[in-house]
């Protein structure tokens, strides 16, 4: 998204960073689901990361590995979707496992 598109990050009571889109309030905004969005840091070991995607979210190793990749090499990887509580509730289990992740509304 443009800077323009995007507030700045909330942070919640439970410390959850959230980027809320500019966008009037309408009912087509509550369609939209949130998504959990992995960063890519200079930290964690790759393997590292496909595990935590294998426990937190139980994908396959297949699986896990392709988003790994994906953080590892554009820099981001959106990891689940879905309504704000359960959304938050990942970011909490990764920022927990020492991952950099926030939340963001599909757009």
């Amino acid at each position: 998204m443009a800077p323009d598109e995007t507030r700045a990050h909330e942070a919640t009571p439970g410390g959850t960073a959230v980027a809320e889109p500019a966008v009037a309030d309408g009912a087509a905004d509550l369609d939209k689901p949130w998504m959990t969005v992995v960063w890519d840091d200079p930290v964690n070991l790759m393997r590292y990361v496909t595990f935590v995607f294998q426990k937190i979210f139980g994908y396959s190793e297949s699986h896990a590995n392709q988003l790994m990749m994906q953080v590892h090499t554009e820099g981001k990887a959106v990891v689940s979707s879905g309504d704000r509580d359960k959304v938050e509730a990942d970011v909490r289990k990764l920022h927990a496992a020492g991952l950099w992740a926030t939340m963001q509304r599909d757009s």
